[in-house]
Parts: structure tokens; sequence; C-alpha cells
């Protein structure tokens, strides 16, 4: 019953392909759209022995994972910085708001114009995306630490490095790890739009463009279900790893 229950999730995902091979194999243009699944096979057996799908995926894994890491810093420092200093709030904040305000991909042609097509300016667009949400969820975090954590921080006469550290941290934690949610997301998004903008150098977005060129669909959904399971493996370690860091909160 139980290994029952955890096969339901992928019901949908059955149904979804035998509708993908019933449309291929209609007509022509069915086959072109919705190409057939021997033919994505065969693709992923190529593009597996030629190392094509590695370099590609590696390349596109690498940027969204560093410009992840960059937003996630930058973020959750910006976001302490707006939380616990109301001159710093006044001054950063709405600059902060109206600039979160334009459109990610929005950025992309501006900042090729300055810095290039290269990977700098990938890397940049997806740290910008990870970025935003990242400093929305930290400032929340802090500033809705529960008054009587901050008083306990009192009555033991806690330092202000103490209190950080000890309980206004601990305190935003959730609140941050949902915003490292949001980031990956976003990350993913911009990642694959700044290599298909910007199309130079090796990344799933750009072997999708190519793809488009030659005609080939095969490769693009090939493309598209690996950008996926990227995408939901990194949230689902991400899952585990801050349920992990956060099991204090079920023993409270």
């Amino acid at each position: 019953m139980t290994l029952l229950k955890k096969s339901r999730g992928l019901l949908l995902p059955l149904l979804l392909i035998l509708a993908w091979e019933y449309a291929s194999r209609q007509d022509a243009a069915g086959a072109y759209a919705f190409v057939p699944l021997s033919a994505i096979g065969t693709a992923l057996v190529e593009m597996l022995g030629n190392g094509e799908l590695l370099v590609n995926l590696l390349a596109s894994l690498a940027r969204t994972s560093s410009g992840l890491a960059l937003g996630i810093a930058f973020g959750v420092v910006l976001g302490v910085l707006m939380a616990l200093s109301s001159v710093a709030n006044r001054l950063i904040g709405p600059l902060f708001h109206s600039i979160r305000q334009v459109p990610m991909l929005g950025w992309i042609p501006l900042i090729a114009m300055w810095f290039g097509n290269g990977e700098f300016s990938k890397v940049l667009i997806v740290s910008l995306a990870a970025f935003y949400p990242m400093v929305l969820n930290t400032y929340q975090g802090f500033r809705h630490v529960e008054r009587r954590y901050r008083e306990v921080g009192q009555v033991l006469v806690l330092s202000p490095v103490q209190q950080f550290v000890h309980v206004l941290l601990p305190a935003a934690l959730p609140s941050i790890a949902t915003g490292v949610l949001h980031a990956l997301a976003f990350a993913w998004v911009t990642a694959i739009g700044s290599e298909l903008f910007l199309s130079s150098g090796a990344g799933l977005g750009n072997l999708m463009m190519n793809a488009e060129a030659g005609s080939r669909m095969e490769v693009i959904v090939l493309s598209v279900l690996c950008i996926g399971l990227l995408g939901y493996l990194m949230n689902l370690l991400f899952t585990r790893l801050s349920r992990h860091l956060l099991r204090w909160r079920n023993t409270r």
C-alpha cells in the first residue's frame, strides 16, 4: 500500500507520455510537433555518445549555480542590512523596489551592451534574478521576528552579535529558506533565457537555439526535459537540506 501511494505521482506523467506518443502517430504535422519517443531516445543516445549533451548540461548547471550562489550571498547581506538599519532601509529601499519591477529579461539587452554576451553577463543576469527574492525574504524574515524572542535576548543580556546569531538568525531562517527556493526557480529561468538571448558558448539554451535552426525537435524536447529534471533535483535537494537544518522547529 505504501508503494502504491508513492507511485501515484507517476500516474499523470505516464498519461502525458502516452498522450504525447499518441499525438505523434496521427499525421506528419503531429509527428513534427510531438516528436516520437523513439526519436527522443535516439537523440539521447547520440548526444550522450558524442558528449554534446553533457557539455551543455554542465555549462548551464555551473552558470546557474554560480549566479545562484552570488545572488543568495548578496541578497542575504542587503536584506539583513535593510531589516536591521532604518537608515539603510530609507536610503536603499526605494531604489531597490523600483529596480526590481523591471522584468529580468528586460535587463539582458542593457547588460549585453555594457559587458558583452560572454559568461560574465550571463552569470550577472542569473545573480540578479536570485538576488531580488533573497533580499525580500531575508528582509521579511528579520523584520517579523516575534517580540518574545527579542525579549529573551534582552533578558539574557546578549550582545548585538550574540542576539543576531542566537535569536534573530534562527528565527529568520525559515523565510530565508523560502527565498532560496524562489531564487532557484528564477535562476533557472534566467539562465536559460540568457543563453537564448546571448547565444555564445555552451549551454542548454544555446543547444535549443541550434536545434531550432536545424529543425531538430527531438533535441529541443530533450533539452527541455533536462532543464526540468535538473531544476526538480536541485529543488528536491535544497528542500531536504532545509528540512534538516530547520528540524528544530518540530521540537518546540
